[in-house]
């Protein structure tokens, strides 16, 4: 009894508000065995004398310990008395006179039975299910509640009786849902219902068999909404997010419910934006489905636009010189939100013409409010609008500029918004057409000294537009708009001494970065202009409220320096790395969230790019801070319902909803910042390369694991991209050095293309390995890796195949439309990229082992020669054409055992439609000619008049056409060069000379001019004509080569086509 009173107190303890209590609570708290926990908390539990935070805080640990620990604890417990539990656990939902602790007894139940369902689907708590069945139907309304709660909580409860019991559970939840006396009790069963049919969202059949319950959620949705409850709503929300086929066959009624809730302004804000964010979340997740109800989306538009007119009159607003973080629960931003969504969801076809009319009136409204959010929504529908608002785009900028001269300021700022936005958005089209326009009404809006907040924005929106504006363009206006820049800094860092504002600072700094980064070599005449008071800035402004700027203006002097070069910098580069290695020695005493540390970060790769080798000897003092970023591990939860009402997204924290009542939640403060990091360290080991071998070992061992770090697609790609660059830097420490390394990360690599979920990533890791496997050569790969590998490459490419089935098939479904069709066009681009990297690593693989590899590729040939069936796509045909070039050029001349499967579709492709499927059998008949040996002989000899054919085509030297034919003609010359006996090569010389030469591909150019040095060498008569008559034109070619850069200087081939010249002219 006594250990249960000191049990007690340390419940209270727990509540502490008491820091060093609770802490001390929390250590003892941990260090009681399982089993004991159990014990004392289910006590504590069951005990109605005590306090009743003290059983709240009991029933939260014991939930918490169920879902984290379950494995350790209960399967230890003695069968007694785990059914103890389970007995006390329902007595204590019949007995307890309290709801919350019902409620959160009930929480521990479902817990309890989610982890006692085995691995069959048996439930093995029998018990629980007949507790169920035999409350629902309860006259006790309070039993009623606890069944719908606990069914809610894990609607999987029944396992694999679900089947068995469908109907009975329909029936269950009709009844509860037409309960007229229990409001409550139609909304739990609403929300349970909801919850079962998320639970099942891949089971078609179940939710047609479910179809007839929508009614009446969605009676419970409008019911809840006006007694100021919202968790019907969003389970609505999450039913369009996650299972919105369930929602056709009564969409209408759904959407006509969310517009009347989302118009209703007697609700609350939430409320109205939870219902706004039901149709939002359908124009994603449903947008054929949604597109054919048109009539919905042209009054839910109209709803958010009034929301964006929902602003407050704030009368310090142009003053303020911090820029407050957006409120995200104010209408104003719920509204463009949506807006942005919509447009993007919808497309502009549809988006477009519904909202033009609307803005036009919003922006010719007296009130400034409406002119504000006019301006806002063109900003907010850019992207999503794009292909529509590019035609008329002449219009809008005219008429957006316009507004840079209204007279309430915080239109103004909007103004500036939607330029900046437009300038992102449509670039360089933009930039191209409107720089006169844009940069001088710019210019203009910086000098409004009264509207700070409108000085800064018309800043920022400079620095979008120099961002992505060509350096040709910009150079015109280099002068005026330095000179422009330069005022302003010095007028706001007299104002910073006197008054101590900085917001249009920091903007103006980070415009002269802009301005310089695009401007490069040609910001030199000016560098003298700044560069003294940005130093001067870094210097002194070491308060904690001038963070910021600091950092901004660190990040301004390292882009001036990589645009003026190493030459002109030098004079500052002493002075600028000690101001930073004081920065970096005081960053022990910089807070985790100092926004200079990003700052400086990126400021030191740039150093790095600036001063080549002589970076290395810094590297001991920026390593330290930047391997403590690198390694910066988030805070990850996971979560149930009930602790993400005490948690919110505004703490930082993200969410992920896994099902089952459960998310996953992170907290993403830092990982921007390890991200950048990272990507640094990658910086380094390219630009140091063995100056940065000491660091190998820590680095590899840091980035390894981070391929699986899910949370920042940024941090795998880094991780990804170091690997081989890592290898190159380590070369120095000796081979055996490098093959530890290899070891070391090979596993993982491998893996990584097997788990990788994000397919941009993918594609490093996988282009990654391929890399590797070149820099490591033959041998680099045991059994073990290799069979993992061919699975994987298996694997990939039937899912590649499964893929085009998925999308032909959404070709037939009936909310099939041409939005439809460019979102599946876009799937198989990435899943063609996908593809290419596949083609990557083979020939990395064929490239390193020659023929070794063939019984290896075995496994994956016949999957490799479906792709160049007749009836594959193009790009198909393409890339498994490209890897049969490489089967023929690197394992020749076994490669002809596989001549059955390539050869006759390779002949035929030479004249394909698609110039990429030509290119690459162009490129296999020369591979064919140069290392396929002699069984390829007739081939060679059959492929020659396809390939006079498709170079002598109409249009062959057009742009789409261009590579192709330079191929057809470089593998014509390999013919004539490695197998003349196939080819009269005194008849088809003289057309070959006339096609030449070679522009585009860099590759066929060097083989094609070495070809024409071996005939001018060996004084070929039909090259240098009677008496040499035709070396001017030979010598017409070579110069046109080397004046197109077709071949390098400094390669092999450059010098002898030098020394043929010589030679001639002697």
């Amino acid at each position: 009894m006594a250990e249960q009173q000191q049990f007690y107190l340390l419940l209270s303890n727990l509540l502490s508000p008491d820091n060093t209590v609770r802490k001390q609570a929390e250590e003892t708290y941990e260090n009681i065995p399982g089993q004991s926990k159990v014990t004392f908390l289910l006590q504590a539990l069951r005990n109605a004398a005590a306090a009743e935070e003290v059983r709240q805080m009991a029933a939260v640990l014991m939930r918490r310990m169920l879902s984290a620990s379950f494995d350790e604890v209960f399967p230890s417990l003695a069968p007694d008395v785990q059914n103890a539990v389970k007995d006390e656990l329902l007595l204590g939902i019949q007995m307890e006179g309290s709801s919350n602790i019902r409620k959160k007894t009930c929480d521990i139940a479902a817990e309890l039975s989610r982890n006692l369902i085995d691995d069959d689907g048996n439930n093995q708590w029998p018990e629980i299910l007949k507790f169920l069945f035999e409350s629902v139907s309860s006259q006790n309304v309070a039993l009623r509640e606890a069944a719908l709660h606990i069914f809610w909580n894990f609607p999987g409860i029944f396992g694999n009786q679900q089947q068995h019991y469908l109907d009975v559970i329909k029936r269950m939840l009709l009844q509860c849902m037409q309960d007229q006396e229990n409001s409550m009790i139609r909304m739990l069963a609403a929300r349970a219902a909801a919850a079962f049919v998320l639970a099942n969202e891949n089971n078609t059949p179940l939710q047609k068999h479910f179809a007839d319950m929508l009614p009446g959620i969605l009676q419970a949705v409008n019911d809840s909404c006006y007694q100021n409850d919202d968790s019907v709503l969003k389970s609505l929300v999450e039913l369009a997010d996650t299972a919105p086929k369930y929602l056709r066959p009564h969409l209408e009624p759904t959407l006509t419910l969310s517009l009347k809730l989302c118009a209703d302004t007697t609700l609350q804000n939430m409320q109205r934006q939870l219902a706004l964010e039901v149709i939002v979340t359908l124009s994603e997740t449903a947008s054929a489905m949604l597109r054919k109800h048109s009539n919905i989306v042209s009054q839910a538009i109209p709803q958010m636009l009034a929301m964006m007119v929902d602003l407050e009159n704030d009368e310090n607003w142009s003053n303020s010189d911090e820029l407050e973080d957006d409120d995200f629960d104010s209408n104003a931003v719920a509204g463009e939100s949506a807006l942005d969504r919509i447009a993007c969801g919808l497309g502009g076809k549809v988006v477009l013409p519904l909202i033009k009319e609307h803005i036009m009136q919003m922006l010719q409204n007296p009130d400034w409010k409406y002119r504000h959010a006019g301006l806002m929504a063109l900003s907010a529908i850019g992207e999503g609008c794009h292909q529509q608002m590019e035609g008329i785009l002449n219009e809008i900028v005219n008429f957006v500029l316009l507004f840079l001269q209204d007279p309430h300021p915080r239109v103004r700022y909007a103004a500036c918004n939607a330029i900046g936005q437009m300038a992102t958005d449509f670039a360089p089209t933009f930039q191209r057409k409107f720089h006169d326009k844009v940069i001088s009404a710019l210019l203009q809006t910086m000098e409004d000294q009264a509207n700070p907040r409108v000085q800064a924005h018309a800043a920022a929106a400079l620095i979008n537009f120099t961002e992505d504006c060509p350096k040709s363009l910009l150079l015109p206006y280099l002068d005026n708009l330095v000179n422009h820049l330069h005022v302003i800094m010095v007028a706001k860092l007299q104002e910073l001494v006197q008054k101590g504002t900085k917001l249009v600072l920091e903007q103006v700094v980070t415009s002269i970065a802009s301005v310089a980064d695009t401007a490069e070599e040609k910001f030199v005449p000016y560098y003298d202009l700044f560069m003294p008071s940005l130093k001067h800035i870094v210097e002194n402004g070491v308060q904690k409220e001038l963070r910021l700027l600091r950092g901004k203006t660190i990040e301004c002097i390292s882009l001036i320096g990589l645009a003026v070069g190493k030459d002109k910098f030098m004079q500052d580069a002493s002075d600028v790395m000690q101001l930073l290695l004081k920065t970096q020695t005081d960053s022990s005493e910089l807070e985790d969230d100092d926004p200079q540390i990003s700052y400086m970060i990126s400021a030191w790769a740039r150093m790095c790019k600036i001063l080549g080798k002589e970076f290395q000897q810094y590297l001991p003092v920026v390593m330290g801070p930047l391997m403590k970023t690198a390694s910066i591990k988030p805070e990850v939860a996971l979560l149930d319902t009930q602790d993400m009402e005490n948690m919110s997204e505004d703490d930082g924290w993200e969410f992920v909803n896994l099902g089952d009542q459960q998310s996953f939640g992170i907290k993403t403060a830092g990982l921007e910042e390890k991200a950048t990091a990272c990507q640094m360290l990658v910086c380094y080991a390219k630009e140091l390369k063995e100056g940065f071998a000491e660091y190998t070992e820590q680095v590899v061992k840091l980035m390894v694991p981070l391929l699986k770090f899910y949370f920042h697609d940024g941090v795998r790609v880094a991780a990804a991209e170091s690997m081989p660059l890592l290898l190159e830097c380590a070369r120095v420490q000796g081979p055996e050095y490098v093959t530890q390394m290899w070891h070391f990360m090979c596993d993982s690599l491998i893996k990584g293309i097997g788990t990788e979920p994000d397919s941009d990533v993918l594609s490093e890791v996988m282009h990654s390995f391929a890399k590797c496997v070149e820099l490591m050569g033959e041998g680099c790969l045991n059994k073990e890796h290799l069979e993992e590998l061919g699975n994987i490459m298996k694997g990939k490419l039937e899912e590649h195949f499964k893929n085009q089935e998925l999308r032909q098939a959404k070709r037939q479904d009936e909310d099939y439309d041409e939005q439809v069709e460019e979102n599946l066009q876009d799937e198989d681009d990435s899943d063609v990229y996908i593809l290419t990297k596949i083609s990557d690593i083979l020939h990395s693989m064929f490239s390193c082992y020659k023929d070794k590899v063939l019984p290896w590729f075995e496994q994956i040939l016949p999957l490799i020669v479906n792709l160049i069936c007749p009836h594959r796509p193009w790009a198909d045909k393409q890339w498994g054409l490209c890897i049969f070039d490489d089967v023929i050029e690197h394992c020749s001349p076994t490669s002809f055992k596989y001549a059955e499967y390539f050869l006759r579709p390779m002949l035929q492709y030479i004249c394909d439609n698609s110039p990429e499927v030509r290119q690459a059998a162009a490129y296999g008949v020369g591979v064919m000619a140069q290392f396929g040996g002699e069984n390829y002989r007739p081939f060679c000899t059959e492929a020659i008049p396809h390939l006079v054919g498709v170079i002598q085509m109409e249009g062959s030297r057009s742009k789409e056409n261009i590579n192709a034919t330079e191929n057809c003609i470089s593998a014509v010359g390999k013919v004539m060069k490695y197998r003349p006996e196939c080819v009269n090569v005194n008849e088809i010389l003289p057309h070959w000379l006339s096609w030449l030469p070679l522009h585009e591909d860099k590759e066929e150019a060097v083989h094609t001019f070495s070809y024409l040095c071996d005939l001018i060498e060996s004084n070929n008569p039909i090259v240098l004509g009677p008496n040499n008559s035709s070396l001017p034109r030979v010598f017409a070619i070579i110069a046109d080569g080397l004046t197109n850069e077709a071949i390098k200087n400094e390669d092999a081939c450059s010098k002898r086509l030098a020394n043929v010249i010589r030679q001639v002219q002697m």
